[in-house]
C-alpha cells in the first residue's frame, strides 16, 4: 500500500484497545522517500489532539536537537511505533498522563510501522527511545548497551540506530547532559549517511 493508503487504513485501526480513548490515529508525516525515518514511542497529548507526530514539548526538543545536529526536519519522515495515545486521566483536572504502551500494543501496531518503512525505504532509521527500538529490533534489545551504534535493520536495506527519546530530556535531572547525548547521537546518524556533509 502507498503511504496515503496506509494512513487511510490506519485511521480505522482496531488491532488493540487504545483507539477507544484516543482522539485519533496519529500516522507518520514527512517526505515519502526520506533518507531518514525517525520512530518515537507513541503520540503524546498534543499529538493526539493535532493528529501529527512530534508537535508537543518533546517535538520542540527534537526540532532543536535536529537543527544542532545539522539535520533539516523537513527532510525527515517522523512516525511512532504505536499510533494511538495511551494515557490515564489525572486524579484531578483534565490532564491526561502518558502511559508506556505494552508489548501487545506495540506488536498490534507493527504492521503500520513496517508498511511505512517499506514504502519510504530510508537509508537510516533512528529509533527514539527503548520502545521504538524494541519494536524493530526485538524485545531483548537494550538501548543502554547499543545506543548510537549503526546496525543493519533486519529484512531491509536500511541501517538503524537508537538513541534516547527527546521526552527523556524533559524528565532528566541532568537535562543538559542528556540533551547533549541526543545531539551527539543525531550527529553520528547524519554522518552515517552516504555522502553526508
Amino acid at each position: 500500500m502507498s503511504l496515503a493508503e496506509l494512513r487511510d487504513a490506519a485511521a480505522g485501526c482496531r488491532n488493540c484497545g487504545l483507539y477507544k480513548d484516543a482522539t485519533q490515529t496519529v500516522f507518520g508525516q514527512g517526505p515519502s522517500h526520506a533518507r531518514i525515518v525517525m520512530v518515537g514511542e507513541q503520540p503524546g497529548d498534543q499529538e493526539d489532539k493535532a493528529g501529527e507526530p512530534f508537535v508537543g514539548p518533546a517535538g520542540r526538543i527534537l526540532d532543536k536537537a535536529l537543527a544542532e545536529a545539522g539535520i533539516d526536519r523537513s527532510t525527515v519522515y517522523l512516525t511512532n511505533a504505536v499510533k494511538h495515545f495511551k494515557f490515564k486521566p489525572a486524579e484531578r483536572g483534565k490532564r491526561r498522563i502518558h502511559q508506556q504502551p505494552n508489548r501487545t500494543e506495540v506488536v498490534a501496531c507493527q504492521p503500520w510501522l513496517l508498511g511505512e518503512l517499506s514504502e519510504v525505504e530510508p537509508e537510516l532509521v533512528v529509533c527514539l527511545g527503548a520502545v521504538a527500538a524494541k519494536s524493530l529490533l526485538g524485545a531483548s534489545f537494550r538501548l543502554t548497551q547499543h545506543r548510537g551504534e549503526i546496525m543493519d535493520l533486519p529484512d531491509t536495506k536500511s541501517k538503524v540506530t537508537a538513541t534516547t527519546h527527546p521526552s527523556a530530556v524533559l524528565r532528566a535531572e541532568n537535562r543538559d547532559e542528556v540533551y547533549k547525548g541526543l545531539v551527539a547521537d543525531l550527529v553520528t546518524a547524519r554522518r552515517s549517511l552516504k555522502n553526508a556533509p
